[in-house]
């Protein structure tokens, strides 16, 4: 297995790992038509050498050092990877999770492609996120709220520590952020020195995905005073939704920076490294993803390159966009199919508490690839 490619498996073998039992439990996740419960087993029942794709001493003394943290190591990758499915449902590529493949999205993350980052940096960032709102809740012994915020802080210029006026303080439970991404660097990058294009690529989506998390933090106040007057205002910082954290990665993904990679001899021995393919662009940012390698088109079923093709998908007609038949199927065509469906219809309010509803039927018109 290629060193860039260890712990973004490890993280899935976690959440595999951890997330039990089937239908009817809620919430849900779907990998390719299973559904699975977010029930996870409880932190001392888990045995790190258990763990499919667990093979380093280093990340498994890790990973022993910090088994309580795990089930919300698995809620930041189930997470991820419901955002990554939503920000894709009308693309070829739908962020498809396939059962029982421990890489859960096949050989797609085999490639240096676009894809790749914004798996990876969706991962980092859902880990952020799930270990940052976990500590804030009181989850874990080991963290808790951020502390630096809970007074004012002289001479500060930080945005996080910034008191815009004298009408509140500080209050709440900010949400430790740098916490959360300090244990996703430890986690998900590798412990030794990246010589290869694909573990350099890697760690720099990762820390974009972190970086999302990080510059997008939200100020939430609360309001104290004689009848909701406002006087005084107890102030926290919170982390964006993680729907918002999505909409920004996927913008990010549709400008990557595309990469060459390039061979350097040192001591006799090769390093790679990546650099801008077009000079005449600007540098990428700790905030862009990046990629070295072209995505195939997705039409077809080709398990080599990870891609499960379009046929049978559900397009729009109407639509000129990438979710459109003409598009999303390749030319090929679609399929029409008339459909009936049961609806909730009419419904009403009944005093007191109930919504009474009529069940009515309803036509339409399903438009799948062929």
């Amino acid at each position: 297995m290629a060193k860039g490619l260890y712990h973004t498996n490890l993280l899935f073998g976690i959440i595999l790992s951890l997330i039990t039992g089937a239908a009817p439990y809620s919430p849900m996740w779907w990998v390719m038509g299973t559904t699975y419960s977010t029930s996870y087993q409880e932190p001392e029942n888990i045995e790190c050498t258990s763990i499919p794709g667990l093979q380093n001493d280093k990340v498994l003394t890790f990973c022993e050092s910090n088994r309580e943290m795990l089930p919300s190591v698995a809620e930041g990758a189930r997470i991820g990877i419901f955002e990554c499915q939503v920000q894709f449902q009308g693309r070829r590529w739908n962020c498809s999770t396939i059962e029982g493949d421990e890489s859960v999205f096949g050989n797609v993350l085999n490639r240096g492609s676009r894809e790749t980052a914004f798996v990876n940096s969706i991962l980092a960032a859902g880990l952020v996120h799930s270990i940052s709102r976990a500590c804030a809740r009181g989850d874990h012994i080991s963290c808790g709220c951020d502390r630096r915020h809970s007074k004012p802080r002289a001479g500060a210029n930080s945005d996080l520590n910034i008191i815009p006026n004298e009408t509140w303080h500080w209050g709440g439970c900010s949400e430790d952020v740098r916490h959360g991404a300090r244990f996703s660097r430890e986690f998900l990058n590798p412990q030794d020195v990246t010589v290869k294009a694909r573990g350099q690529m890697n760690r720099h989506n990762n820390e974009a995905g972190r970086q999302v998390v990080l510059r997008n933090m939200e100020l939430k106040c609360k309001c104290h005073g004689i009848s909701g007057s406002c006087e005084l205002k107890t102030c926290w910082w919170q982390m964006a939704s993680f729907r918002k954290l999505g909409n920004i990665l996927k913008v990010k993904y549709d400008s990557a920076a595309e990469m060459t990679v390039r061979e350097l001899k040192e001591n006799r021995a090769k390093k790679e490294f990546l650099q801008p393919k077009y000079p005449h662009f600007k540098n990428p940012t700790a905030d862009d993803l990046i990629y070295y390698q072209h995505s195939p088109d997705y039409c077809e079923f080709n398990p080599e390159v990870g891609s499960l093709g379009t046929v049978g998908r559900e397009c729009n007609r109407t639509s000129h966009g990438i979710d459109g038949c003409e598009l999303l199927c390749c030319g090929r065509g679609h399929n029409t199919q008339t459909v009936v469906r049961e609806e909730r219809c009419d419904c009403r309010f009944v005093w007191c508490c109930d919504v009474v509803c009529r069940k009515c039927q309803r036509i339409y018109d399903v438009y799948t690839c062929k």
